[in-house]
């Protein structure tokens, strides 16, 4: 029987971050598609307010997903030791990296591992825990999350990814160790928000949060989002753009830990929609690239408006991620995952 705890508010909210990745995606060929592997036939399909919803979910979204996956690390570490930790982390995280770099290097003729990334980076710092935890026994952390200490993350996370962005400015990838691909400029978020993710795990800090501190995250957060919306080519973009990786640091801490509590509060869901929505997430998040590169060829002809598009293909893209995942996961071996502690 299985008696470990769900939590059912983060089961949701990764759901709903998978949702994001794809809509995400779904929009950058009727963006500024640079590097997409598809473009629209039609010229029309053309949105250029849509740099805003990049950049507002790429300040923040990833990072939150790290953030999660690293709270439920030291208990699946003190549950099943090093071995069996890495073991398993090994075949959750890269044996999708290598079916999905196989796909897009055949298809690109060059080495491409395209959103695996996100799994390559994940197994290496969960490794990286591991190794830290066969010299520290007992890793005792006991904290809990306060609006200071998530000024004082955010301005260490900010000041460290401005001068990163002086030498490697976004949307510069590279290969780390010659196929570990990062990008510079969003990796010291990711490592200080699997790091925060850890640190709640050992002393629960999500569930420790205060609504006071929580409801003050989500609004500091969400004024920095709206910040970001507001730009529009005058003194206050040059501003934002000139300081966006301190800017950017502030809007992820704070809306990472506020929609946190915004889940932990109202979206505790456990119905069987959402559990079943759930149980596809970590699936339809690799297999989602690639399907939505079929129905974005498939439909290339296909008149709607550039914004019809994108929901269209972002909405198709999103369902048949869910469901593909669903009948993949019935095939006998397949491991079912679960949001556990």
């Amino acid at each position: 029987m299985d008696t470990k705890p769900r939590y059912y508010y983060l089961d949701n909210l990764k759901v709903a971050l998978t949702v994001l990745v794809i809509f995400h995606h779904g929009g950058i060929a009727y963006g500024d598609g640079g590097g997409w592997a598809y473009t629209p036939s039609n010229s029309a399909e053309y949105m250029p307010w849509i740099w805003h919803f990049f950049s507002t979910n790429a300040a923040f979204f990833m990072g939150l997903f790290f953030m999660i996956s690293g709270y439920f690390v030291p208990k699946s570490y003190d549950r099943q030791g090093f071995g069996t930790f890495i073991g398993k982390k090994a075949m959750r995280l890269l044996i999708p990296t290598a079916i999905i770099t196989l796909l897009f290097s055949l298809g690109s003729h060059q080495l491409e591992v395209g959103h695996t990334w996100f799994l390559e980076s994940l197994f290496l710092f969960c490794l990286i825990y591991a190794l830290i935890r066969l010299i520290v026994k007992q890793l005792k952390i006991n904290k809990t999350p306060t609006l200071l200490f998530m000024a004082a993350t955010a301005a260490v996370m900010g000041v460290g990814s401005y001068f990163i962005r002086q030498a490697s400015p976004q949307d510069n990838w590279i290969w780390l160790l010659g196929f570990i691909k990062i990008e510079p400029a969003h990796y010291l978020q990711y490592v200080m928000m699997f790091a925060l993710g850890v640190i709640a795990g050992h002393s629960d800090g999500y569930n420790k949060m205060t609504d006071r501190t929580g409801l003050a995250a989500l609004i500091i957060g969400a004024a920095f989002c709206i910040g970001n919306y507001l730009r529009s080519g005058d003194a206050w973009d040059g501003f934002v753009y000139q300081w966006f990786g301190i800017y950017e640091s502030f809007l992820c801490v704070f809306l990472c830990y506020g929609l946190v509590w915004l889940f932990r509060r109202f979206f505790y869901n456990t119905g069987k929609f959402p559990a079943w929505c759930a149980a596809q997430a970590f699936g339809a998040y690799i297999v989602h690239l690639p399907l939505m590169l079929i129905f974005q060829n498939i439909f290339d002809g296909l008149w709607i408006g550039a914004f019809g598009k994108f929901v269209f293909i972002s909405v198709i893209t999103t369902v048949a991620s869910f469901v593909l995942t669903w009948g993949l996961r019935a095939i006998p071996g397949v491991k079912k995952q679960k949001c556990t502690q």
